[in-house]
């Protein structure tokens, strides 16, 4: 695939530092193969999904173009999870790095292994404002409508911006 397309990574960590995680998580996908990083969101402090016996997390959204087809990217992306020794002990819990792909350009995509726009996105504070943050005014999220419009409605009183 020769065509670029832009994308845009969800980033997530409560372990081992979640802060310096995401860091080098977002440095990590600048170097991804046939890929550029243009641009990251702040960071942001969040309360867990799920089971609230957890850290709070910190998450951010990067904004990449590529080259890599979508089942190739996650692959780099699930390799660099494991770099950061990932482990998937239940739904929802705790986890040293998590990277979602929220959008493959404007494809939807449903497969046994990739869902694209992420299906739980725009319910998300911790997906939504940092997408805003980096994404076009006028990102449309396939299926889901305006970002914008998604944004207005996001409750905010479980995330913090940091610095």
């Amino acid at each position: 695939m020769n065509d670029r397309v832009s994308v845009y990574i969800g980033l997530g960590s409560n372990l081992q530092n979640p802060k310096r995680q995401v860091e080098t998580a977002l440095e990590e996908l600048a170097q991804l193969p046939d890929t550029s990083l243009l641009d990251h969101s702040s960071l942001y402090r969040s309360r867990p999904v799920g089971p609230q016996d957890q850290d709070d997390f910190i998450n951010a959204v990067a904004h990449l173009s590529t080259a890599l087809a979508a089942d190739s990217l996650l692959d780099a992306l699930q390799q660099l999870e494991q770099q950061h020794h990932r482990v998937r002990e239940r739904r929802w819990g705790p986890r040293s790095l998590d990277l979602d792909l929220l959008l493959y350009g404007a494809r939807t995509l449903d497969t046994p292994r990739l869902k694209v726009p992420h299906p739980e996105s725009a319910k998300r504070s911790f997906v939504l404002l940092p997408l805003h943050e980096v994404a076009p005014t006028d990102l449309r999220i396939p299926g889901l409508g305006l970002l914008q419009t998604l944004v207005t409605g996001t409750e905010r009183s479980d995330i913090e911006r940091l610095a």
